[in-house]
């Protein structure tokens, strides 16, 4: 992933892309849920995990999964929670997957990213906790 031209973060391997979205509902709570799911998650090879693999991580905010286009032609972002309610949450889904062992890379918060991946399979799952 890169930042004006500047890679900030990667990973190599099997492993996980995992696009983090926050709604204003959120909690601290939902989000070291999510942590310990994503940690456990078996949909690596094997069924295995990233706790089994010691698999990393690249987590990346992305408020435009909560983007509503039902309507018109542009999309509304009102259910998405704005960046001083999502950016801790974001940071406390990290945080937790370090504190159970894993290796993270991230994006930047509101940067305007560039994002390459290899979905292997593929397979993109919805978690919602």
């Amino acid at each position: 992933m890169t930042v004006d031209g500047r890679v900030v973060g990667a990973i190599e391997g099997p492993g996980l892309c995992v696009l983090v979205g926050v709604t204003h509902e959120d909690t601290p709570e939902q989000a070291r849920r999510l942590a310990a799911k994503l940690w456990g998650l078996r949909i690596l090879a094997d069924e295995r995990s990233c706790s089994d693999l010691n698999a990393p991580l690249l987590v990346i905010s992305q408020f435009t999964l909560y983007g509503d286009a039902r309507k018109g032609r542009r999309p509304s972002w009102t259910a998405a929670a704005p960046g001083p309610v999502a950016e801790p949450l974001v940071d406390a889904v990290v945080a937790e997957l370090r504190a159970l062992g894993a290796k993270v890379e991230t994006g930047i918060f509101g940067a305007d990213m560039k994002v390459s991946l290899v979905n292997d399979g593929p397979i993109t799952l919805v978690l919602e906790l």
